[in-house]
């Protein structure tokens, strides 16, 4: 697809979907088609912030200092207003020479008049992997690095981890180099290190929605997100944990808990391996209540909903109103006493 010929030495890419990992190689692909001795002068646009007006400018106008370009427009899907869908189409259907263009979104669509401007040739959608690709890939990249991982480890890397390679390489590459490769990697390493490995994760922020501070949650949300992190990611990471609130509460319920030694094995059972862990979940109980699990998984649900139909300009409000949901469900001091 690199080397897709396109009209006067210009050439113009649309690369859409959810998966990450792949469209990154797609994009590696194009950038290792160009002349070593020429590397192009790269600039990336987001769509939304910049004006789609000095976008166009930017492709038309040469550079000074090289003579082969590579430019991102990022977020195409919120590219929609007739006047800007003109200017971009009509550069795309007369590109400048030398210069290459790369329109990306997570979406499957964007406005069709994008669509129908950009060379067939040059057009792909990512879809997310199917499951037993999935766990094919992982087995794949273990087995390169010279390690070994169990089904069972597997299943929870692709429970805590978001759909996509770019997320999967980089959680399995942090696996591989700490866990080395004298230890079949099972479930219970692949939890309690994805769990507690980064600073700030998901992880942490259930730590402190478990707590009810909305304040230290709003700061931890906001560090993930400076940290470059996808709300698909944080998502997927709180749904791990409302998962595991709800496997607590079941087994809380079930009267499997003795106080004693058995229940050590019986927390390992739903992947609370950690003190520290299982005190979150304890806190989370109290203070929220059973059916807590539930509503939250919901919530994240309806948030994941609205997040991907919003677009990237509404992202950190969305993602704080759910914060504020989601602790809003705090039991009073009466439902604790009675029915609690």
């Amino acid at each position: 697809m690199g080397n897709v010929p396109v009209k006067d030495g210009g050439r113009c890419f649309l690369f859409l979907g959810p998966e990450l990992g792949e469209k990154d190689d797609a994009v590696s692909e194009i950038r290792g088609g160009f002349d070593p001795a020429r590397r192009p002068e790269e600039t990336s646009f987001y769509a939304g912030e910049t004006p789609v007006s000095e976008i166009s400018a930017a492709l038309r106008n040469g550079s000074l200092f090289a003579d082969t370009r590579l430019f991102f427009i990022k977020n195409a899907e919120l590219i929609k207003k007739k006047d800007e869908l003109e200017l971009l189409t009509s550069y795309i259907k007369s590109p400048q020479r030398g210069t290459t263009l790369i329109l990306l979104s997570d979406e499957t669509r964007v406005a069709k008049a994008l669509e129908d401007a950009v060379p067939p040739g040059s057009k792909r959608i990512f879809w997310e992997l199917f499951e037993n690709r999935k766990a094919g890939w992982m087995r794949d990249f273990f087995r390169r690095e010279g390690c070994r991982i169990s089904d069972e480890g597997i299943a929870a890397v692709l429970e805590l981890v978001e759909n996509n390679t770019e997320a999967l390489r980089r959680e399995c590459g942090r696996l591989a180099q700490f866990l080395g490769k004298e230890k079949l990697i099972g479930r219970e390493d692949a939890e309690e290190w994805l769990s507690h490995s980064r600073e700030e994760s998901s992880f942490t922020l259930f730590s402190r929605i478990a707590s009810g501070d909305l304040s230290r949650s709003i700061e931890s949300l906001h560090s993930l997100l400076g940290a470059k992190e996808s709300f698909q990611t944080i998502l997927g990471g709180l749904g791990w944990c409302f998962r595991r609130l709800r496997d607590y509460q079941a087994l809380a319920e079930s009267g499997r808990l003795s106080g004693g030694r058995d229940d050590d094995l019986e927390f390992k059972k739903i992947g609370l391996g950690s003190i520290k862990s299982r005190d979150d979940y304890r806190q989370a109980d109290r203070l929220y209540g059973r059916g807590a699990a539930d509503r939250f998984l919901a919530l994240a649900a309806e948030y994941d909903i609205r997040l991907r139909s919003s677009g990237g300009a509404m992202e950190t409000l969305l993602l704080e109103m759910l914060l504020c949901k989601i602790l809003s469900g705090r039991q009073t001091a009466y439902e604790k006493r009675g029915r609690w």
